[in-house]
């Protein structure tokens, strides 16, 4: 308590300072770089990250870009390490600082390929942004040339000739995802972040959430590029093109032509998608439906097992939307695989009904379809290639994209998505409920389950729709709510950080809940590793998800068995949720992964 309060106090004592001529008073503690942005002065900086709502701050002081002229002081100070003091006189842009940014600059990109017309990062990186800025048109110095092999799993590309050490990857994967799967090796030209050990990334713990792609300033580290194959199914006359698009797609997609964050795009991406010569277009939300109707039964089923044999019951149920999440299970926690819903991720419910109902309605054999995901995430791609989710090596899923690549399509298609009108999805795999929507945003599965299952577990008709109590962005979350008269505890957290602390309760047998849903990103899939890059802000996530919410609450049906295409489905062709037909198509099992961490483990022991 007593370092509490002198912390307290330490934050109240207030410093004055001049920055640019210009008068300003921050809270003690406060450095050079956040005072400067108080008043509106943009200091440029590289390697620094700052994370608000995630309470963490990446400011290695590596990059020297954000140096500054402090008054009385020989040396130029870096603004992100240094800490204001009274009366400080401070100058951000004289000609030593703009010539020290330059030659730092400078002699970072003589060690930097210059690929920057054919970078998936060209307009959006900010080694670019920075050089442009300080008007670099010649580099004086010449560098030696990384040449390390480029590293391409399913999922994620690691380039780390184009690393500069900013670190920021590392402290976003091992600090806030606690993944723990990027380390710093060699020094000099060759310094770089790889993996551990200098293993590629299927070797190694990756987890493949992309969040070390979102903040990665440079493309070392990106998205693995699916479009050619996509153009090249959209021109073969000989297969049937079907697009399916999650729900937190559409709230984001928008941000690359011009909308403002968080607004719904979904009609004009449906008319995107159809002049790109997709032959359907469907929504994920309706397998999320799906996913409700299986994993909502699944739910109900542990529940009657736990009131009979609390010992036996295998609680608490664990959400398997999330491929992310899945895989890191399955390499940090293995001995919790039964805990996992064994149902598929609407992702995979949508290519398993693809390939099987909706073939047999159109007369066609599984081969002919070709089935392209539209994902805010890069761990979709990893999840399409697992062969479990194939028949007779046919996968379900044959192509997955994150948002990012279907706004490349669109510009390369030369479509102007902002004069596109409005267009509704197709049917039946088009139909979705307001719960299926909210599927996008942390908490938006469990409060799609409740719905349905407080209807079948009680038999009676819920009439307050939304759940509040699970709403909000904060980490870790948990809510009593009353299952008619029996208390159903739920416990919710978004990114991997805030969901090992969930898991360790379940695995010291302290858990008090009955279900608990994980997604891997902050804000669940509205902050994917494949959405456009919001670089942490939370105010951009919480207007993504308000999207997703009004949508819900603008939908004639929010329950997803009053999803009348669901009901025919189960009559025409499932069976009951989770019967044998639906059982064999929805569901699936999970593989123990540990090795993979034990080996780091015992590796970093002898060394």
């Amino acid at each position: 308590m007593y370092i509490n309060n002198q912390l307290s106090r330490k934050a109240m004592e207030k410093i004055k300072l001049t920055i640019d001529k210009r008068a300003v008073e921050v809270p003690k503690g406060t450095t050079l770089l956040d005072a400067a942005r108080s008043i509106g002065i943009r200091i440029p900086t590289l390697c620094y990250m700052k994370l608000e709502d995630l309470n963490y701050e990446n400011n290695p002081g590596a990059c020297r870009i954000c140096v500054v002229e402090v008054a009385g002081r020989r040396n130029l100070a870096p603004a992100c390490k240094t800490e204001c003091t009274e009366g400080m006189v401070v100058h951000t842009h004289t000609p030593r600082v703009i010539n020290a940014r330059k030659t730092v600059m400078e002699l970072i990109l003589s060690n930097h390929p210059g690929e920057c017309l054919v970078c998936s990062s060209n307009g959006h990186c900010e080694l670019q942004e920075i050089a442009k800025d300080l008007g670099i048109r010649q580099i004086r110095y010449k560098g030696e040339m990384s040449t390390f092999t480029v590293d391409r799993s399913p999922a994620i590309v690691r380039n780390m000739n184009k690393c500069i050490m900013c670190r920021r990857c590392e402290t976003m994967c091992n600090d806030i995802q606690t993944v723990g799967a990027l380390t710093a090796v060699n020094r000099g030209f060759n310094a770089a972040v790889s993996t551990a050990f200098e293993r590629d990334i299927a070797g190694s713990t990756c987890s493949y959430c992309g969040q070390c792609v979102s903040v990665c300033p440079v493309n070392a580290l990106s998205g693995r590029n699916t479009q050619q194959p996509v153009l090249q199914a959209l021109a073969d006359p000989d297969k049937i093109v079907i697009a399916q698009t999650a729900p937190a797609v559409r709230t984001a997609l928008g941000r690359d032509f011009g909308y403002d964050a968080g607004t719904l795009v979904t009609g004009k991406m449906v008319s995107a998608l159809r002049q790109l010569g997709f032959d359907y277009v469907f929504d994920t939300d309706f397998a999320a439906d799906l996913t409700i109707m299986e994993e909502g039964t699944e739910l109900l089923h542990r529940l009657t097992n736990f009131l009979k044999d609390p010992e036996s019951a295998k609680m608490p149920l664990m959400t398997s939307c999330c491929p992310g999440w899945v895989s890191f299970v399955e390499q940090h926690f293995p001995e919790l695989r039964e805990n996992l819903s064994t149902a598929k991720s609407p992702q995979q419910m949508f290519g398993a009904i693809a390939k099987s109902y909706f073939a047999e309605k159109l007369g066609v054999d599984r081969e002919k379809l070709v089935v392209v995901s539209i994902m805010p995430c890069l761990a979709k791609k990893y999840e399409a290639s697992r062969p479990e989710f194939a028949n007779h090596s046919n996968p379900d899923v044959d192509i997955s994209i994150y948002t990012r690549e279907l706004a490349r399509l669109i510009r390369s298609a030369n479509i102007n998505f902002m004069e596109l009108p409005d267009s509704e999805f197709d049917m039946p795999m088009g139909a979705s409920t307001g719960a299926s929507v909210i599927f996008g945003t942390t908490g938006g599965v469990m409060e799609a389950a409740c719905r349905t299952a407080y209807e079948h577990f009680t038999k009676q008709s819920l009439e307050k729709i939304e759940f509040d109590e699970i709403r909000g962005l904060e980490g870790v979350r948990s809510a009593t709510i009353d299952f008619g008269g029996f208390p159903l505890k739920v416990g919710i957290a978004h990114g991997l950080g805030n969901a090992r602390k969930l898991v360790q309760e379940v695995k010291q047998g302290k858990s008090p809940y009955h279900v608990i849903e994980i997604m891997a990103c902050p804000g669940g899939c509205i902050g994917g590793g494949g959405q456009p890059f919001h670089k942490g802000r939370m105010d951009v996530l919480r207007r993504r998800a308000s999207a997703l919410y009004a949508e819900d609450k603008s939908k004639e049906l929010r329950k997803s068995h009053e999803n009348p295409y669901i009901q025919k489905l189960y009559a025409e062709y499932l069976g009951e949720p989770c019967g044998v037909r639906a059982h064999q198509l929805l569901h699936t099992h999970y593989v123990d992964r540990k090795e993979i961490v034990n080996m780091f483990s015992h590796e970093n022991q002898e060394s």
